[in-house]
């Protein structure tokens, strides 16, 4: 294992945020120790996306995995994202400790079902090539607007701290 970029992969967290408008979002929870895993995709014109990013409750080795997941699905077509195996993600790290060789596969079922949101509202028409122009638009302005792309926090949010929202009987605690 390649503890440098692990060490990396969690103090940087690329990708850790949540998503404003989504075009797709999958989670996946796991069962064994209670981690959940969610993935939000922008998904533009050629099914290619072109943001993503993660909210897991997981450890540094969930974050380390869903970061590493992050840089390899950006930019694919959806179909490329959906073909990334265990394999691929365990060898982007120079493998794992045995005892967390189940968290490549974790967080590739959070964005298989991201993928499959995104596939669904395809099927049914409720998302559209001018909607997938339009996340097209947004992710380029976002980009030319921040300099720390996967950071998920900006200057204002980090004065801030932690917000907790009470939203109808829905605690939320808003991390950015």
């Amino acid at each position: 294992m390649n503890f440098a970029k692990f060490q990396a992969l969690v103090e940087h967290r690329t990708g850790f945020r949540t998503m404003e408008n989504p075009t797709a979002t999958g989670e996946y929870f796991s069962d064994s120790c209670g981690d959940l895993y969610t993935f939000y995709l922008k998904v533009g014109p050629g099914d290619v996306i072109e943001d993503v990013s993660y909210f897991t409750t997981g450890c540094g080795f969930g974050t380390a995995t869903c970061s590493l997941l992050v840089e390899m699905a950006t930019g694919k077509t959806i179909d490329e994202a959906v073909a990334i195996t265990d394999a691929d993600i365990e060898a982007a790290l120079d493998g794992y400790p045995e005892k967390k060789k189940d968290y490549p596969e974790r967080s590739r079922l959070a964005l298989q079902a991201a993928v499959e949101d995104y596939r669904a509202k395809r099927a049914s028409g409720s998302v559209t090539d001018a909607m997938l122009e339009e996340a097209r638009a947004t992710v380029a302005a976002a980009a030319a607007a921040s300099t720390q792309r996967g950071t998920g926090t900006t200057e204002e949010d980090a004065k801030a701290g932690p917000k907790v929202m009470d939203d109808g009987g829905m605690l939320t605690i808003k991390l950015h």
